[in-house]
């Protein structure tokens, strides 16, 4: 297979920071695109200071050029680029972009095929349009948060950024795409609103259904998905470790039992709250008999939906992962492989770029 041909010839100005605007042109570079990051004279995108390596994981493959878009002359080479683009994303808050004199009606009088993207935390209208924030605070208004974890626990900020990435970075992406061939059919750009919080909420199938057929969420940890279910649920194992026990469909679960020598369990019923409390009493006791991997031996390879449950350095090796090619070297560390793939192209998987190390070849040209 070739280099990702499919967003071949699409050249995008990545004017965003941090996480979010990052991660969604880094799936956009291993499509095959012309990432080319945008960054400040004085220290570049602060997340080269704040975390090197999440910097690098997240901007591979993409060039970097510097320039101060409060000087006039860096507006201007700015504004020479955009004529020969596809994409601007950028991630200010509203109204940053418009004083910078590069707003969205200035651009696209510049470039009318241009998709102009802005990922903020909410949106372009609305009360809290100019309010910071990060990812917790867009769950958090988007109700994710309250849902995340148990009764007992209170709410549980985990280590994948919701909003951040799954709602923010991956919706503007699919915007852009979308934008992209809008323009390409009409000669005729757009302008992408994204806001996490936005985002966020709309991916709450679960307990939008709740509230259509109850009048109300079930409380935290409380729906079929999130604990409520014995047959559904995470288990502490003989070692300390934990089991994701996955078996919603009845014959998962017989399997589940038949295996662990406990095939008589299936005469207490598999329901939320106190009717299903018998049973997840004697699954407590029951997977406390043997090792997290012992258990993984026993169920994972049948017709079970019972996994391991790994630590993040674990799953870097767990044996589908390796199969899948889903872990690439990054100047001998491990990044993931973008998580697509095509019969007929590859994802391209370059490095990070040292802050300006592109300003001769991209900028060079347009000085003169």
């Amino acid at each position: 297979m070739t280099s990702n041909p499919l967003l071949h010839g699409v050249r995008v100005l990545d004017l965003s920071r941090l996480l979010p605007g990052p991660f969604c042109t880094l799936y956009l570079a291993q499509l095959g695109a012309e990432v080319i990051k945008i960054e400040e004279p004085n220290g570049g995108d602060y997340a080269r200071a704040m975390s090197a390596e999440m910097f690098s994981a997240v901007n591979r493959g993409k060039k970097s050029v510097t320039l101060d878009l409060r000087q006039p002359v860096d507006v201007a080479l700015f504004k020479k680029l955009v004529a020969d683009a596809d994409v601007v994303i950028e991630s200010f808050r509203p109204g940053v972009m418009d004083r910078l004199g590069c707003g969205y009606e200035v651009l696209k009088a510049i470039n009318p095929r241009l998709v102009f993207a802005a990922l903020t935390g909410y949106g372009q209208t609305g009360p809290y349009r100019n309010r910071p924030g990060h990812d917790m605070n867009y769950r958090a208004y988007a109700g994710e948060l309250e849902q995340t974890g148990n009764a007992a626990s209170g709410p549980v900020v985990g280590n994948l950024q919701v909003a951040d990435i799954a709602g923010g970075a991956l919706s503007c992406a699919v915007g852009i795409l979308a934008a992209l061939i809008g323009a390409r059919a009409s000669g005729v750009g757009s302008f992408v609103d994204v806001g996490m919080m936005d985002a966020t909420l709309a991916m709450q199938v679960l307990s939008l259904s709740a509230i259509r057929t109850f009048g109300k969420a079930p409380p935290r940890g409380g729906d079929f998905l999130s604990g409520a279910l014995p047959n559904y649920a995470v288990y502490e194992c003989g070692d300390g470790k934990h089991l994701a026990v996955g078996s919603l469909e009845p014959k998962f679960f017989a399997e589940v039992l038949k295996l662990a020598g406990r095939a008589d369990l299936a005469k207490l019923p598999a329901a939320p709250g106190k009717v299903g409390e018998p049973l997840r009493q004697e699954l407590i006791a029951l997977f406390k008999t043997r090792t997290r991997d012992e258990w993984e031996a026993l169920l994972a390879h049948e017709e079970t939906c019972v996994s391991a449950i790994l630590t993040p350095s674990e799953a870097l090796q767990n044996e589908q992962v390796v199969a899948r090619n889903m872990v690439v070297d990054d100047n001998g560390k491990p990044a993931f492989n973008l998580p697509i793939f095509f019969d007929n192209a590859q994802a391209v998987n370059g490095k990070s770029p040292k802050l300006g190390a592109d300003n001769e070849a991209v900028l060079g040209p347009l000085r003169g």
